[in-house]
């Protein structure tokens, strides 16, 4: 698969398609192994009120409405960074989460960054600690992964290893969305969080 082929496919399916794909960011390489699709506002194609998008176009979500392979960085609680890729035709809100990856090179640079004694399979858990791995800031908001030569770059490998999907973590609304992937078995793979302000399902989540 070609990076612009990402632009005809829908969120979930470019979720899929960034699954094994392998970022390179100062002096640290990961296999992405973990991901979670967004949509877009309620009158566009992928209606998804737990997307930054839902609510229209703002400075701090344009990113997400294209063009496609572009980081959007953000923060969280105002604590971690947040990394997710723009997918989906140009003009059209769309992205995908990076929620966790394996350390492939740069072990003891991610080490650096990450809390002491933090074992090796846990480098690039969740989507805070990949972005803290690879130190990702808000200055790589828009970069272009594509790019040849950009300080993060992504590169397209398509697992052929079996794969999960369940719903997404730590979302209020379309808590059931099983728009979470993961590669099964994988190193980097984060815990199922149920966010508290979900609302109940009968007979729980699977």
């Amino acid at each position: 698969m070609m990076p612009e082929d990402l632009a005809a496919l829908t969120p979930l399916e470019a979720a899929h398609a960034l699954l094994g794909a392998r970022i390179a960011a100062r002096d640290v390489v990961v296999r992405v192994t973990e991901v979670e699709a967004y949509g877009g506002p309620e009158d566009g194609p992928w209606p998804d009120p737990a997307a930054h998008s839902y609510r229209g176009p703002t400075d701090r979500n344009r990113v997400m409405y294209g063009p496609v392979g572009h980081l959007y960085v953000y923060r969280s609680y105002g604590i971690h960074h947040c990394a997710n890729i723009s997918v989906g035709p140009d003009g059209v809100a769309a992205a995908v989460l990076l929620r966790g990856a394996e350390v492939l090179d740069g072990a003891a640079v991610a080490r650096t960054r990450r809390t002491a004694g933090t074992p090796a399979s846990n480098l690039a858990r969740g989507p805070g600690n990949l972005a803290a791995a690879l130190g990702l800031t808000l200055a790589d908001n828009g970069l272009d992964v594509f790019a040849a030569g950009a300080d993060v770059e992504l590169t397209l490998d398509a697992t052929t290893d079996p794969v999960s999907c369940g719903p997404r973590v730590g979302v209020s609304v379309a808590a059931e969305r099983p728009w979470r992937l993961w590669i099964t078995g994988a190193a980097g793979v984060s815990a199922y969080r149920r966010s508290p302000r979900a609302p109940a399902v009968s007979g729980g989540v699977g």
